[in-house]
């Protein structure tokens, strides 16, 4: 049977529901990348309409109308208007938020009038009637004269009923709201042969649109607009009040009871705590101190668990495998080095879900309100403090997320001092050293030490980035007056399904993502570890051998001499010769070669750092290759130099430093190239934040030495 596919576009305001709706249609059946020439992610996914009909489905970014303020706005926009764009859809679900249905509908009549088939899913109906709101929606039906199904995409209520008006054809209708009977006709006329001819609405849209860009095309238009004497400000108020007139008449007639009926809903009485200046910001570092408490307590036994299972794997492999080239590269490269970052999943599987749960529940945009006053001193607004806390995740699609941010150097700021929040890549590297640092059982009254002391290095990521943004206030010039808008949606339980999708697609970018990057890295390392100059490495061989040969050695002996030797051949190998030409510059924060070699492998992703450690270590092996033992011999090395410990507590706290300031990650340099539009601010920012790395790691050392 010969299978057919439409293709359906979600449209919607943000936080309108269009994130679950996609969930609930698709589950785990989709797949998330960018849109053509853009950094805008991508969802697509699919589901079963029928036995031979299937629908592909694209979640497009939320907007609030179609004249595009921002990048994510202007990807909305491009594919509804555009027939010649791949993704241009059969049909438009536009899911509008019931309980705010005024504002919703305006977007919906803009897309309705390009004509693209549309179907209107009301969602929130439920809180809509908890604020004593009602809808009639036969009326509403017979007012947009477009077929309307009432939804609960978090609870997947009516999602079958939508499948069946998908299904059906007859059901795919378009409608039009907006009359351009004041524009001239031969001006549309113009503009029509510069741009759409199916559509003049859509045609005079691009037109205003494209007018201000610097094109061959937009001159044509622009002097089009000068020729008819079209002022696009008025145009553009003209069709606003004449929607909400047509609005306002539909929401009265199917509306069940009046606005005087509207109860205080439950959203205010919460606010006034949560939002308030001095509670607000307590209960907001309150919550913070539970999240790092909680991401070491509750991973204690799944981390122990992976660890238990990798070690096994990798005995198992060493066993199975013939000795030689191949299973020395597998178990001590590259299972050594995915083993080191993969034992730490557990606590960013939870720091996902922590980040998850207060954007679902609606918490961070009321974090954004009440830090707007603490934000604004240091160049900054509100807005900020959103990339800022997804900074915590990962920078890269937080610096895509300024995009919400107006003001332009507002939004530079932003972008520059992003990579400073200690984001999950960071994550392994701290809670290594922390649990070198200090005993699993070390507490301070009810608390855990190690929590304590991970909630302290994201503090001091989030100060680093204020005075950072304090600083390039007074060297990048404004130019633009700023304000603050922010719309707090209403608060939500968390659905449990896509708290799930979410983790899923958070933790397995992080393995397949850091995954890819580690095994590479271990390759090259264990290729550069377990090599060298022929004649060091044939001269330790021999000495070791003849030592090793006497028959008056005990088996203790043997076991130090097998150590001694594989030691002074990793310090004679390519990766020892690399990582001692680069000590003397890293020997002031206290670091020796190996942690240099370490250094340089994590500049590609941070995480990498780990496995290079465990790697180094497990070349260095001596029969035992769990991740334990590997910190234990971390820990027991006596540097050669000072005879003293190599790790020690200024150590820890000057690689924790250095760690938390230097930009150790090509992606997000890519990405603020990207995003800038320029190679200057990546520069600038590099070398920024290298310099104030070393500096900080050089004081701390010093200090704690």
């Amino acid at each position: 049977m010969e299978q057919k596919e439409i293709t359906v576009a979600l449209v919607g305001n943000p936080n309108c529901g269009k994130t679950s709706l996609f969930n609930a249609l698709t589950g785990l059946n989709h797949k998330v990348s960018n849109f053509p020439g853009t950094t805008v992610e991508k969802k697509t996914g699919s589901f079963k309409l029928s036995a031979n009909k299937n629908a592909h489905i694209i979640d497009l970014p939320g907007t609030y109308s179609l004249y595009p303020k921002s990048a994510d706005e202007l990807v909305t926009y491009e594919i509804l208007r555009n027939k010649a764009e791949t993704n241009y859809p059969d049909l438009v679900v536009f899911i509008a938020d019931a309980s705010n249905l005024k504002r919703n509908l305006l977007l919906f009549t803009q897309v309705a009038d390009l004509k693209v088939p549309i179907v209107l899913a009301l969602n929130m109906l439920d809180v809509a009637e908890r604020r004593g709101i009602k809808y009639d929606l036969d009326k509403l039906q017979e007012k947009l004269q477009v077929p309307i199904i009432s939804i609960n995409a978090r609870k997947k209520e009516g999602i079958d009923k939508l499948k069946e008006v998908l299904l059906d054809e007859k059901l795919r209708i378009t409608a039009k709201y907006f009359s351009l009977e004041k524009v001239s006709p031969q001006l549309l006329l113009d503009i029509s042969k510069v741009t759409d001819k199916r559509n003049k609405y859509a045609a005079l849209q691009y037109a205003i649109n494209a007018s201000s860009l610097l094109s061959e095309k937009a001159t044509r238009l622009s002097e089009i607009f000068k020729h008819y004497e079209f002022d696009i400000i008025s145009f553009q108020e003209d069709e606003v009040l004449t929607r909400y007139q047509i609005i306002d008449e539909t929401v009265k007639y199917a509306r069940i009871k009046n606005t005087a009926q509207l109860r205080s809903p439950v959203t205010s009485k919460i606010d006034k705590i949560l939002t308030h200046r001095y509670y607000g910001i307590a209960i907001f570092l309150v919550l913070l101190l539970l999240v790092f408490q909680a991401m070491f307590s509750w991973s204690e036994y799944p981390k122990e668990w992976l660890e238990y299972g990798l070690n096994s794997f990798t005995n198992y492999v060493e066993k199975t495998l013939p000795a030689g080239i191949l299973n020395d590269l597998i178990v001590h490269g590259i299972l050594a080095g995915l083993t080191g970052v993969i034992v730490f999943l557990p606590q960013i599987i939870l720091l996902f879900l922590f980040i998850a749960i207060l954007e679902d529940v609606g918490y961070m945009a009321r974090v954004g309100f009440i830090m707007d006053r603490i934000m604004r001193p240091f160049g900054m607004n509100g807005k900020s403090i959103v990339p800022l806390i997804g900074g915590m995740a990962c920078a890269v699609p937080s610096i895509m997320a300024t995009r919400s941010i107006e003001n332009k150097k507002e939004r530079l700021i932003t972008i520059l001092v992003t990579p400073l929040m200690s984001c999950s890549a960071r994550l392994p590297v701290y809670t290594l050293l922390i649990g070198m640092m200090l005993e699993d059982s070390a507490k301070w009254g009810p608390f855990n030490m190690h929590g304590l002391v991970l909630m302290l290095m994201y503090l001091i990521g989030f100060f680093a980035a204020l005075l950072s943004a304090w600083m390039f206030k007074f060297f990048i010039k404004q130019k633009e007056k700023t304000y603050f808008i922010l719309e707090l949606p209403g608060y939500k339980v968390p659905v449990f399904s896509n708290l799930l999708i979410t983790i899923y697609e958070k933790g397995s970018a992080f393995v397949f993502g850091a995954g890819k990057i580690i095994i590479a890295v271990s390759v090259i390392l264990w290729v550069l570890a377990s090599t060298g100059p022929n004649a060091n490495m044939q001269a330790i061989e021999k000495k070791y051998t003849t030592l090793l040969n006497s028959d008056t050695l005990t088996e203790l002996h043997k076991k130090e001499l097998h150590l001694q030797r594989n030691a002074q051949k990793l310090e004679a190998s390519y990766a020892g010769e690399f990582g001692k030409l680069i000590e003397p510059v890293i020997r002031p924060l206290g670091f020796d070669w190996k942690i240099g070699i370490a250094l340089l492998t994590s500049l590609a992703a941070r995480e990498v750092f780990v496995g290079t450690m465990t790697t180094i270590y497990s070349v260095n092996n001596d029969g035992d290759n769990s991740f334990s033992h590997i910190k234990e011999k971390m820990m027991a090395e006596i540097s050669p130099r000072t005879h003293k410990p190599s790790y020690n507590t200024a150590t820890f706290l000057s690689l924790m430093i250095f760690y938390a300031f230097a930009l150790q990650c090509m992606s997000t340099i890519a990405i603020v190239r990207k995003e800038t539009g320029s190679i200057k601010w990546p520069l600038i920012q590099f070398v920024y934040l290298t310099a104030l790395a070393y500096g900080s790691s050089f004081l701390v050392y010093n200090l704690f030495s």
